[in-house]
This record gives C-alpha cells, structure tokens and sequence, in this order.
C-alpha cells in the first residue's frame, strides 16, 4: 500500500482500524516531498517535526479511542497531512504571501480555518508557494520560484495557489488550502486534475487570511475527490467572532448530503434543473475544452439532470469590472506593508524615502502594476468613472446570477478556457494572463459557491476541468451534484505520471 496516494477518508477508515497509524502516513507524504519538491517545487517550507508530533498526538488519541470503544466520535483529519497555501498564517511557521517584503516573518497568531483542522486532529506538512499576495494565475509572480504542474513540468500549474494544486496532484499532502479571489483556487484544481471548491463569501472565516481585495476572498480545500472537499469544509466553515465577513449559519451535514447522492437510484439527478451560460462558451477557448466540457454536461443529463441553456448577460463586463475592484481594495491593503514594523526594511534618511525603497525592492512587477492601477481607479478625479461605475455594474453581475439561480438549480460550464499553458508564455503579457480566470471571477463577484472537477485530458495529456456553479449557501447541492457525476466517472482516478528529476 502507497501511503501517500490515499484519500483523506481512505486514510482516515485505515487509521480506525488500526491497518496504518497517523505517524506513517506522514513519515510516507514527507517522503514523496524529500523526493519530488525540487522537481515541482510546491512547497515555501516544509515543517517535518510540526508535522510528526501531530502525527504521534494521533496515534496516542486513535489507540486511546480503541480502547475506550469511542472511534465513531473522532474526526475524519485525525492523523492526516495537509498543506497550507503561503498566505495563511499558521502560528510560528514563516509566512511570505509569495513576497520578499515579508522575509524573516513569524506569525504570532494563526488563522481560523488552520486551528480548525489542527484542533481536528490535523498535521501541516509545511506552506506551499503563492503568486505574490495571490496576484496571478500561473503562479510565475511567486517572489521565489515557479511551481511546475506535475502533468507537464514545463507548464504552469495555474494559480495563485498553483503551490497547494501541484502537492495535491503530485501526492505531496492528502490535501491543501488555498485562497480565491478570482479564481485561484478553481483555476489550479482545473489546471492540476483536481477538485478545488471555492465556497460562498462568508462561509468560511477569513481571520489569518492575508488579504488581497477583501469583498473577494475565500478560502477553499484543494483535493483529491469531492468526498474530500466536503470533509474539509465541514471542518473549517462556520461563523468566527474574529472575522466579522463570516456568517453565523448552521453549517449543514455536508457528508449526509454526498451519502444521500450515492444511495440514490442510477438517476441520482432526477429533477435538478443545470443551466448551461452560452457566454462561458466563447470564440478562442481550446477545442478540446468545449469538448469535454459539454460531454460532462451529458453525462449529468445521463444522471437525470434537466439541463437547459441559460443567459448571463454581463460576463463579458466580469474581467474589467474585476480588475478595476480588486486593485482598487489591493492598493488599500497592502498599504500596511511599508517595513517599519515587520518584513523587509530598507533604511532612508527620511520617513517617505524608507516607504519608497522598501516597497520598490520588497514588491514584484505584478502587485506594483496592481497597486497603481487601484490607486488610479481611486484617486480624486477618477472614482466616479472607475471604482463606482465599477461596483455599479458587479451589481448587475450578482443580479444575472440571481436571476438564473431562480430558473436552474446548477450552472454547469468551463472553469479554465484552456488547459495548463507553458511556463514563460503569457509572462510579459498581462492580459492574457488575466484571461484565465475569465469564467470563474464572476462568482467571486456574485459571492456564491463553485466547485471545478476533473472531467477530461486533452491531447497532451492534461487534465481539464468542468466548473458547477450554486447560489450562495448552497454548497450542499453543489457538493452533491459534483458527487454523483464524480462516481459516474473516472477522471478523479488519474495521477500524473512524475519522477523526481536528476
């Protein structure tokens, strides 16, 4: 048996039955990361003895519970290794946000969603790497190096949190967190052959979340299948005190949801009404994409699904509007990093020329270019026109997404245009780099939920992702639906075929 290549809850019923113990299972994914991390070069840092003291913790915790009769009582993270993306803070353990400006940085407090999984009986294997403050999709901005995409070494592995995708494909955790702002979760998992859920604004705390553009970001679970998605983020949803964004909402019985699904007859989509955007299928986006994308429609039509064209009329307006908002919060947020008090410092003789250098030198080309284009979009004589013509017309977004939501129970369409591109290929052009995210900022500016699962390989041999899309709050039926085509299917089956390189 392979340790590392198991699921969370294969690996969670063999830790209950005594078959592996917690401190193997670690010992087994540290291993593949000793081995393959300078190849696909997932991880900022590694923390081993973090991760084997939770282990032995588990181990003691599992033979006390077998003793006492109580293993039903446990949570299913007990014992099990996951990563963490490098703009989450875990007490202790350096955080970067990808950036040199936060060299050197021990964070005193933690998030909300890693005490969640640790108090579960969790490990953290170490934090993996980001575009610099989660600005990109391909994570090329990382301040540090490029993550390759375990299918392809010369490609990207999508981002920003490309770190947390690769390890997950490559076998180097059981799973990981990552963040989306616009994608950054989804765009990888695509890109990866993985399953990346992105849940509705406010479910999950963003307490400890390094911030990009507030109003945006979520954190979200980088698995191996969707019964893992929802193992996770029945963990870590939940209203937090500490972050006031956070819903105080029951969080409902994710796993009873999926167990419903499976029990139900070879039509277990009977009645669910799937809409299909005609404008998330565009001129320019890979054949082999549209391809098997609408065959993984079919195969929901086959599970009972009624599906049905729908209209989302201002996606074409979603990049613009995007990328006019989400600087706009970045050139706020990141005001806060100015060297005086932590990170990178770069002494002057005056208090504004300290600010100026060591913003110029701890900054990476990307995050400056979007932090000037937000300080345009707020300035005096520009704010009307941009940021409030901006939030006007994410208005209109939200709106198209209501409105489609009353008619359809699930939107089923792309998560990326195209499969994982070469590295190097879209560097000196931003715009195209935007455009990956094309079909999945919209729900970041709606705040509703998205899941993207394997669905296909193009001809290359990379893995291609359908995007299911659910109203806010309704990550039960997003979860389920996602399921019942999951065991219709094989894709979430497939692993890249990678070797450590000499």
């Amino acid at each position: 048996m392979t340790l590392h290549t198991l699921t969370i809850h294969q690996a969670a019923s063999l830790l209950r039955t005594g078959e592996i113990n917690a401190t193997a299972l670690t010992q087994s994914v540290l291993e593949r990361i000793y081995a393959l991390d300078n190849t696909v070069r997932a991880y900022l840092a590694i923390t081993p003895e973090l991760a084997l003291e939770a282990a032995a913790q588990a181990d003691a915790t599992l033979a006390a519970a077998r003793r006492a009769g109580t293993l039903d009582t446990l949570s299913p993270l007990l014992g099990i290794p996951l990563a963490i993306k490098d703009i989450i803070t875990v007490e202790g353990v350096p955080l970067t946000c990808g950036s040199r400006i936060l060299e050197g940085y021990l964070p005193p407090y933690e998030a909300t969603a890693v005490t969640r999984l640790t108090d579960a009986g969790a490990s953290i294997l170490g934090k993996t790497n980001t575009d610099e403050f989660a600005m990109g999709s391909s994570t090329e901005n990382s301040a540090y190096f490029t993550t390759r995409n375990p299918w392809d070494l010369s490609r990207v592995p999508g981002g920003s949190s490309g770190g947390s995708a690769a390890a997950v494909a490559a076998h180097m955790c059981l799973a990981a967190l990552g963040s989306d702002t616009g994608g950054s979760v989804r765009q990888p998992a695509s890109l990866c052959g993985i399953v990346g859920l992105k849940p509705t604004y406010g479910r999950v705390s963003r307490y400890g979340l390094v911030a990009y553009a507030s109003s945006l970001d979520q954190i979200g679970p980088l698995t191996k299948d969707v019964t893992d998605a929802a193992l996770l983020l029945s963990a870590i949803a939940g209203h937090d005190p500490l972050d006031s964004t956070s819903v105080d909402a029951p969080v409902p019985d994710y796993m009873g949801a999926l167990a419903a699904a499976g029990n139900a007859s070879s039509r277990p989509l009977e009645g669910l009404r799937v809409g299909v955007p005609r404008e998330y299928f565009v001129p320019g986006m890979q054949a082999e994409v549209e391809a098997a994308v609408r065959k993984a429609i079919q195969v929901l039509a086959n599970l009972g699904a009624d599906v049905r064209p729908i209209s989302l009329p201002h996606t074409e307006l979603a990049l613009p509007v995007y990328y006019l908002l989400a600087p706009a919060e970045a050139s706020a947020n990141l005001a806060r990093f100015d060297g005086i008090r932590y990170g990178l410092s770069a002494p002057a003789e005056s208090l504004w020329e300290t600010y100026r250098r060591t913003r110029g030198e701890g900054f990476g080309p990307e995050v400056k270019r979007r932090i000037m284009l937000g300080a345009y979009a707020l300035s005096a004589g520009y704010y009307d026109a941009y940021y409030l013509k901006a939030q006007q017309v994410r208005t209109l977004i939200k709106a198209d997404f209501d409105a489609a939501l009353q008619e359809v129970d699930i939107i089923a369409c792309p998560t990326s245009p195209t499969t994982a591109f070469p590295i190097g290929e879209r560097v000196a052009d931003p715009l195209s780099m935007y455009l990956a995210d094309i079909f999945t900022l919209s729900l970041n500016l709606a705040g509703i939920c998205g899941i993207s699962i394997p669905c296909g390989l193009d001809a290359a041999n990379l893995p291609i992702g359908l995007q299911l899309i659910a109203g806010a709050f309704e990550e039960e039926r997003l979860l389920s639906t996602a399921y019942a085509y999951e065991q219709a299917t094989e894709w979430h089956r497939l692993s890249p075929d990678i070797t450590a390189e000499d």
